[in-house]
């Protein structure tokens, strides 16, 4: 049964595509829990949603690059009496550079924030959904996710691979129990997380078709996870680049990965 109003979990809320959930789902009667590293923007996140919506955000700052943060993210919501309703695993970055041009911690934060945490989450979170009758899981994957993997930004594609299955399997598994799950695979997206991974002069050489806004990728998967649709790509170029990959003989699918990925991707240190 749909609650009256839902309480959202939301990793990675303090900007870009977790900032665009937060103010979607706050519009749409939602109360919620953010969580991301920086504190102030959440709070200053926060001040905004209770004044345009009467919502009710509980801020919880956590990094997850620490294996104890989801095991702590439950705890906390436990003793604020929280119940999740809808989990958007949103939280993660890109991390430049060939595989063996970063040392191994860098590599082992990246796998615990895209990888780990996400899945650990649904874990501690899932069966009170199932409990009640009642959940939604948005796992933000990507198309990188259905392409073949590019030189650069090595685990990047391989994680979000990762996450499309998962949510395949745990929408699955789960639907009849009355929760929906899907991999959200938005393309480029406007936001900081070009900025981090020092590629924003390569993207801004991207035709402007190829980009999306935050805001029409959340939009779509909020509607694709209550449609009960497993796997959702926003966009129609998107999903065009998905099906012309599929039908491509892999040797060629991955010279045109090669290509392309100069474009747009960090190879070097």
């Amino acid at each position: 049964m749909t609650p009256s109003r839902p309480l959202s979990l939301i990793t990675g809320a303090s900007s870009g595509i977790g900032a665009a959930f937060a103010r979607q789902l706050a519009a749409l009667g939602h109360d919620l829990v953010l969580t991301a590293r920086r504190a102030d923007r959440l709070e200053t996140l926060a001040a905004e949603l209770f004044g345009q919506h009467d919502t009710k955000v509980t801020v919880l700052p956590h990094d997850l690059a620490n294996p104890a943060a989801p095991q702590e993210l439950a705890d906390a919501l436990d003793q604020h009496g929280l119940q999740v309703d809808w989990l958007i695993n949103n939280a993660g970055y890109g991390l430049p550079g060939s595989f063996d041009a970063n040392d191994w911690t860098a590599h082992a934060d990246f796998l615990q924030v895209l990888l780990t945490a996400p899945t650990e989450l649904a874990w501690r979170l899932l069966p009170g959904m199932r409990q009640r009758g009642y959940g939604r899981i948005i796992n933000v994957a990507s198309l990188a996710g259905h392409v073949p993997g590019p030189a650069g930004h090595t685990l990047y594609a391989a994680t979000k691979a990762y996450l499309i299955k998962f949510s395949q399997s745990l929408a699955l598994e789960n639907h009849t129990a009355g929760v929906n799950v899907c991999a959200l695979c938005p393309g480029f997206t406007w936001s900081e997380f070009h900025d981090i991974t020092r590629t924003r002069d390569k993207m801004n050489k991207m035709p402007g078709f190829m980009w999306l806004s935050a805001e029409d990728v959340v939009h779509q998967g909020i509607a694709a996870v209550e449609r009960g649709q497993a796997v959702y790509i926003p966009g129609r170029v998107n999903r065009t680049i998905k099906t012309v990959v599929q039908l491509m003989p892999d040797r060629l699918a991955m010279w045109l990965s090669a290509r392309e990925s100069k474009r747009y991707r960090n190879t070097s240190a």
